[in-house]
């Protein structure tokens, strides 16, 4: 890691990864307290699945804050967690009065 890039920035592409992970998890939370939870539980599972691809694509030096335990562990976790919670939003019936 270098010392000369300026503070406040990721010094791997995963940390840009991660970064750019909780901006759409930020936006899939306004959207469920906002608009339609349907939408938001999509685009939380979505960056879910960004990350797996992320965690996949990158050696364990470049993934930064994405690796959290093996690379199976943190690509089985994330991508699995992030379809569970598309199909959830697909499966689940509307309730009356909505």
């Amino acid at each position: 890691m270098s010392d000369n890039l300026p503070k406040g920035r990721p010094s791997t592409i995963g940390g840009m990864i991660y970064l750019a992970v909780l901006a759409i998890a930020m936006l899939g939370l306004v959207l469920v307290a906002t608009y339609s939870w349907r939408t938001g539980v999509s685009v939380l599972g979505g960056g879910l699945l960004l990350a797996a691809l992320g965690r996949v694509a990158l050696s364990d030096f470049e993934s930064g804050m994405l690796r959290v335990r093996g690379k199976i562990f943190d690509v089985v976790a994330l991508s699995g967690l992030g379809a569970l919670m598309i199909v959830l939003a697909i499966v689940i019936p509307n309730q009356p009065g909505q």
